[in-house]
């Protein structure tokens, strides 16, 4: 199949908004992580959710995906873990859609492949927004995913975080995997998801719970009727989705059960949920969502605010976008700074192993920092009475 203008247009757009957007509004506000890394985060989870309704803008305005959003909802700012069946490489992005609407862009993470840090722009991105970086080797990714956990609640910042407890997205070889799993376990086959390893779900949600950092569970199922693009590539290609649904169940935390075991026994339930829900959706006409008659919780943003944030992204990154160029061309200076700013970026992840890393790291620093003059307060006051 021949490459798409239309796809090139908006795989280039999201790129340059990346790498200009990491290099040009988020690298200036790095040295504030030095000294203050609560109010650095609160800075750049703001700045990197303007980048996030871009896709959305690009998604919506430009290509005319429409977005269909039934089911419990979401409570504006409330803390949360998200887990949602992964049909394809690209889920996670157009989530940003339904989040859009009933959330807030900036309270966002994302648990993905350690690889991908590696990407020029788009990985520079993720790790000053924080996302957590896992290498599918328990070992590694407990320690670390404790570590990222930990901070989050030892600052205070909300977050909502995305998990795909299964771990890839469903082809006809991951699918046989899964059947395979099934088998060893003695576990009905699938053929709309595939069986969730619920190990990291459950030592997520613990940790969160026990940091006070958690209100509810929010249980997305995606589905996409007409046109799935399982890759990057089908993107290029112009394959972009005709419609994208998304069906929201909200579990508060006092309604999770406590024990792992039956947290774990929680999870692949609403996975066999998850399969007979999507089943019914690609087997009956009009194809949708809204047929259980759950009570739908009104989005937080109006459809024609959400209209303008989309119509002032896409002006705002265009023009950004232009403006680089611009800079690029005629300014020696501008030119300088952007070259060195790639070198940072390139050499703090051979020497650091990413942004995030030394984010934790200096969060340490101030936390011992305060811990040692707390102790030097105690003793001062024992000496003078």
């Amino acid at each position: 199949m021949a490459v798409s203008v239309r796809g090139l247009y908006f795989v280039i757009t999201l790129f340059l908004g990346s790498i200009f957007g990491s290099v040009f509004m988020l690298a200036p506000v790095l040295p504030l992580m030095l000294l203050s890394p609560a109010l650095y985060r609160w800075i750049t989870d703001r700045l990197v959710a303007t980048w996030l309704t871009l896709p959305v803008s690009l998604l919506e305005l430009v290509f005319g995906v429409k977005v269909v959003i039934t089911g419990d909802g979401f409570i504006p700012s409330e803390r949360s873990v998200i887990i949602m069946n992964h049909r394809t490489r690209l889920d996670w992005m157009f989530l940003w859609c339904c989040l859009l609407r009933y959330s807030y862009l900036r309270l966002e993470k994302i648990c993905l492949q350690a690889a991908l840090k590696a990407v020029p722009g788009f990985g520079w991105a993720m790790q000053v927004a924080c996302f957590i970086f896992i290498q599918r080797r328990w070992e590694n990714d407990k320690k670390h995913m404790g570590n990222m956990l930990d901070y989050f609640c030892d600052i205070k910042e909300p977050l909502q975080l995305l998990l795909f407890p299964e771990g890839t997205d469903l082809t006809e070889n991951t699918r046989a995997k899964s059947d395979a799993f099934a088998v060893q376990h003695k576990l009905p086959k699938f053929e709309y998801v595939l069986h969730p390893r619920s190990t990291g779900f459950t030592f997520i949600v613990d940790r969160l719970r026990k940091g006070g950092n958690l209100d509810a569970v929010h249980d997305i199922t995606v589905a996409y009727p007409k046109n799935i693009p399982q890759t990057e590539r089908h993107l290029i290609l112009g394959l972009f989705p005709r419609e994208i649904h998304f069906h929201v169940r909200r579990y508060p935390v006092a309604s999770l059960p406590t024990a792992s075991s039956d947290l774990e026994s929680w999870c692949r339930d609403r996975w066999a949920e998850k399969e007979i829900r999507l089943r019914d959706f690609y087997s009956a006409q009009p194809r949708g969502f809204d047929r259980e008659g759950v009570a739908r919780v009104p989005p937080c943003k109006s459809e024609l605010r959400v209209s303008l944030i989309k119509a002032a992204s896409l002006l705002y990154w265009t023009s950004f976008i232009a403006f680089c160029f611009t800079g690029l061309w005629l300014w020696a200076p501008f030119r300088l700074y952007f070259l060195v700013m790639v070198g940072v970026f390139m050499a703090q992840q051979k020497l650091f192993g990413g942004v995030e890393l030394l984010e934790l790291a200096c969060h340490r620093y101030w936390k011992s920092t305060a811990a040692n003059k707390g102790e030097k307060s105690k003793v001062l006051d024992a000496k003078m009475q």
